[in-house]
């Protein structure tokens, strides 16, 4: 008998995207359980009539969210996905889920798939974007959600991983460039705080992240913010566009890999320079002002309802 899996969706207002999430998982998933933060649109509507269960809870941050969600949906399941409301399984990830579920590697309890984000209707291949290999499926009861404000990972108590080929997870958000870059402007406050509490010494274990996410967290914390502050997303951005041949994904690319390589982390650096001033003046560490603002307190798991 073919292993069976549960996919974790997190919601608010996704009618544009939720179907075409659900229908990705035809045949894969026994079960797709949506945590949702109270939408207002008809996210738990076309949910519901899609098959998929729905749990309610306020929103508490991302890592909260989802740890609230594997804490209360009484998953059974042999492995647990975790999948964005934006994103979907294409035919041939379909395919090999399929085909992993029916005969799984013994010993493995965790699987990276490959992420393919298109932007501006564009997949983006280039600038070490294609693939991110992220880790999205481990068999129930393994992981858990690292408690971070940003750039939070699943976390497998004793990895042993491997890469799923065949296929992509695909990450492509229908809504239009202001959204994204509000989002981005969020990310980026979110981002300010992180690096201020990894520098406190408020942070989660992360020592058994694996792969690709222990190598990126590694060169962001010991390269990259050790760069001057003036050149770091010149930099980075050269190295994405220049070096990652990422002027092959043509215009779309080259807006891509400037705003998010180049103008997202130009944007982060300039609130943390402003939180600076803004915590001198009021003669606190920026830290201690965050803190006295609430940020952190995003990073507390909500109790069950």
């Amino acid at each position: 008998m073919p292993q069976s899996l549960t996919a974790l969706i997190l919601t608010f207002n996704e009618e544009m995207h939720i179907e075409r999430c659900i229908r990705s998982l035809e045949g894969v998933a026994e079960r797709i359980c949506i945590v949702d933060s109270h939408s207002t649109d008809r996210t738990v509507e076309i949910a519901r009539s899609l098959g998929a269960e729905v749990l309610l809870n306020p929103w508490c941050g991302h890592a909260a969210q989802f740890q609230w969600g594997l804490d209360t949906a009484g998953i059974t399941s042999d492995w647990t996905l975790r999948i964005d409301a934006d994103e979907f399984l294409d035919t041939g990830l379909r395919a090999a889920l399929r085909a992993w579920l029916a005969a799984p590697e013994p010993g493995v309890n965790g699987l990276y798939l490959r992420r393919q984000i298109v932007f501006l209707g564009r997949p983006i291949r280039h600038g070490f974007f294609y693939p991110l290999h992220i880790l999205r499926l481990w068999r129930s009861g393994e992981g858990r959600m690292e408690q971070r404000l940003m750039d939070e990972h699943i976390v497998l108590d004793s990895p042993r991983t491997r890469v799923l080929e065949g296929g992509d997870l695909v990450d492509h958000n229908l809504n239009d460039l202001s959204w994204w870059i509000a989002k981005h402007d969020k990310y980026a406050g979110l981002e300010v705080a992180a690096r201020l509490a990894a520098a406190e010494g408020h942070r989660t274990s992360d020592e058994k992240l694996t792969g690709s996410a222990a190598r990126k967290r590694w060169i962001k914390e010991k390269v990259y913010t050790r760069l001057p502050v003036t050149l770091r997303s010149g930099l980075y951005f050269f190295y994405r566009y220049v070096i990652g041949r990422g002027f092959l994904d043509g215009k779309e690319g080259f807006f891509f890999h400037v705003l998010q390589g180049f103008w997202y982390r130009t944007l982060v650096e300039a609130k943390l320079l402003e939180l600076q001033q803004q915590a001198q003046a009021e003669g606190l560490s920026p830290y201690a002002l965050l803190q006295r603002r609430g940020v952190f307190e995003q990073t507390s798991v909500a109790p069950k309802t």
